[in-house]
């Protein structure tokens, strides 16, 4: 291939159809279930019977009957953006790390490109991968709604995946992080999934404990869920912090990776 971002994607273009496939039908069949069971209204009162603790797998909804409280409590709340983290992780803790365990890295190294180039176009094909589960998932609701003749903005459908990606492409920027400075796929996997977990648990709990509530902000989650995007879109501060700690963590590879006796 031309370069290590063509040469990345193709090796992960088989997985990509996949997961394609995979979030398009998960997006469809949870719209096509909306009339019988998110507009029910025993769901409603099912709803209010709930304890306090299930608004961290849910999120603060104010009408769970409502389209824009369907897709929330089925995908946004919880199952789209830990699809996308998933995704990114794993690319992400692969990029360099992966290359290490699988004893290519010296193939790489030997042509002549910089090391910085290696990683930044490493985490460019996560970043196209996470546009195709961006645009899977949009496509899967979309048709969904054509179909049931949901109500919902495609706008705001569009800004809330956005969300989740950034949310995803955050985590992916750590577990490369992770990788490059240490060289060991396993542990930047692990360390990125218990980071995700505590996290989101941090943001939930903090919607129900007092104590809790200053200790939101740590949460890239907070960040993400904090505006409502499916009802507000995106909140322009909020994005921008996502941004700027993915790019901290992207330039933190690089730095990291420039320092590192290799393995080969």
């Amino acid at each position: 291939m031309s370069n290590i971002f063509q040469k990345t994607l193709r090796d992960q273009s088989r997985a990509l159809v996949w997961w394609f496939i995979g979030i398009v039908v998960l997006g469809l069949i949870t719209v096509l279930l909306y009339p019988s069971i998110g507009a029910a209204p025993e769901m409603e009162q099912l709803f209010e019977e709930m304890p306090p603790a299930a608004q961290i797998f849910i999120g603060e909804i104010a009408d769970i009957t409502s389209p824009e409280g369907y897709l929330n409590s089925q995908l946004f709340a919880l199952m789209v953006p830990l699809l996308f983290m998933i995704y990114c992780i794993g690319q992400g803790a692969g990029a360099i790390a992966g290359e290490e365990a699988a004893g290519t890295m010296d193939l790489l190294l030997a042509n002549p490109v910089p090391r910085f180039q290696i990683v930044l176009e490493k985490f460019g094909a996560v970043l196209a991968g996470g546009v195709v589960l961006g645009l899977a998932n949009v496509a899967g609701i979309a048709v969904g709604i054509v179909i049931v003749d949901m109500e919902m903005s495609i706008v705001r459908l569009t800004e809330t995946t956005l969300g989740a990606l950034l949310l995803g492409y955050l985590f992916g920027a750590f577990a490369l992080l992770l990788g490059a400075s240490s060289g060991r796929r396993g542990m930047s996997i692990g360390v990125s999934a218990g980071v995700g977990v505590v996290t989101y648990l941090l943001n939930g709990f903090a919607m129900l404990i007092d104590w809790l509530e200053p200790y939101r902000y740590l949460s890239p989650f907070h960040y993400y869920t904090a505006n409502d995007p499916i009802n507000n879109g995106l909140d322009l501060w909020h994005t921008l912090i996502l941004i700027v700690l993915t790019a901290a963590c992207l330039a933190g590879a690089v730095v990291g990776f420039q320092r590192r006796d290799v393995q080969v």
